[in-house]
């Protein structure tokens, strides 16, 4: 929304002078009124670069999922206590560490000010908050129960970082192995093999078949690495754009659901993800087909998407919700049943955030095992490439020794 400057005499007869965000020139003057100003001049101001640098530097920022969990629980806190909204995001502006999240704020705070409700504000920065977020707020200032929303928001926010920062830390012993491995398998085929083939070459020696293939390997990796390096980028650039087709984006997501061991974790981490979403738009008022909406752009996986598109349709048409859920092969069939439950009793939300929690828990305990069980499996493929490296140099070296 535009901003405007105004001059304007209050009560007492004195030149009041500021800015404020209004959606035109009648709403400028309409906010003026209802504080008690009368208009001498309203103007929109210019279009331009306002702020310090830092602050126009700040809009490239992103804003991490800890400030805006903090920011929620905050203003959560203040509208209980009965601070005014305009105030209380003024006051949060000023204590947020994070520049592009104190930069919204502000903006925010201005729009309210000028007369647009919280949620209206707060889409104008998607970049920030998203659907899910502008969907309760809205709820919550229509049902009266901001604080409330905020809150669960607050707790959502917390929930999806501990997930997501578990899946990373269970991450990175296995790439942190992976990498290793592969380091020492270059290192051994283009600087220690190449001596020894020097050496085999030089005695004239007969070598078994797997000496010779490693040999092959060695040779085309230090003769012909640039064709490595060029097919691997070509192969990455052809991987990405195949994966952001709606087809590539299936396939592959249907292929890690059924991965033997990362399947079941995202299998658990999706579930948790819609019941805790669902569940929280449900308990703040939200229908059953907009939280349905929201809840599927929450996802990463295009397979649960698909999944809640269907049962849209179906609820639609005058289906109950869990009958698709129950049918679909994706979700475990306690979820479908935990929803009949919640459907007859009328209490979705409650069972859904219970059921959330269930999960979150899973995930926990498999995300705590999944380094002992990928542990002995890169063990296995790296002694399997050492022992072929072996096998392949030292049996023609002992023949060559026996020889001599």
């Amino acid at each position: 929304m535009p901003s405007f400057t105004y001059s304007a005499r209050d009560k007492a007869g004195a030149i009041q002078k500021g800015s404020l965000v209004a959606v035109d020139r009648a709403g400028a003057t309409a906010a003026l009124a209802e504080k008690e100003l009368t208009p001498i001049l309203v103007k929109e101001a210019a279009a331009g670069h306002s702020g310090s640098f830092m602050d126009r530097f700040a809009a490239f920022n992103k804003v991490k999922l800890q400030d805006k969990v903090i920011f929620s629980r905050q203003f959560a806190t203040m509208i209980n206590a009965g601070v005014p909204i305009v105030q209380a995001l003024n006051i949060l502006r000023e204590q947020s560490e994070s520049k592009k999240l104190s930069h919204v704020i502000s903006e925010v705070a201005k729009q309210v000010e000028g007369g647009a409700t919280l949620a209206n504000a707060l889409s104008g920065h998607p970049e920030v908050f998203n659907n899910i977020y502008i969907n309760m707020v809205r709820a919550g200032e229509t049902g009266g129960i901001l604080d409330d929303v905020l809150d669960r928001l607050a707790t959502q926010q917390e929930k999806d970082a501990e997930i997501i920062s578990k899946v990373r830390s269970a991450m990175i012993y296995p790439a942190v192995i992976t990498t290793a491995t592969v380091a020492a398998f270059f290192f051994l085929m283009t600087v220690i093999v190449p001596k020894l083939a020097s050496i085999f070459a030089d005695a004239g020696a007969s070598l078994p078949i797997y000496t010779k293939i490693m040999l092959a390997i060695s040779g085309f990796m230090v003769h012909y690495w640039y064709y490595l390096i060029i097919g691997a980028m070509v192969a990455v650039v052809v991987f990405v754009r195949w994966y952001k087709t709606p087809a590539g984006h299936q396939f592959v997501d249907q292929f890690m659901l059924r991965a033997p061991i990362i399947g079941p974790i995202l299998v658990k981490v999706n579930v948790a993800r819609f019941a805790r979403t669902f569940g929280s738009l449900m308990a703040s008022g939200i229908s059953v087909l907009d939280a349905l909406g929201a809840t599927k752009s929450a996802l990463n996986s295009s397979v649960y998407r698909q999944e809640l598109e269907i049962v849209a349709q179906k609820v639609k048409n005058g289906r109950p919700m869990s009958e698709q859920i129950r049918a679909s092969k994706h979700f475990p069939a306690i979820v479908g049943q935990m929803l009949a439950v919640g459907e007859e009793t009328g209490k979705i939300d409650e069972i859904l955030l219970k059921l959330a929690s269930f999960y979150e828990r899973e995930v926990d305990t498999v995300i705590a095992g999944i380094t002992s069980i990928i542990e002995p499996i890169l063990i296995l493929v790296l002694g399997s490439m050492v022992g072929f490296i072996v096998i392949s140099v030292f049996g023609p070296i002992s023949a060559l020794s026996s020889s001599v």
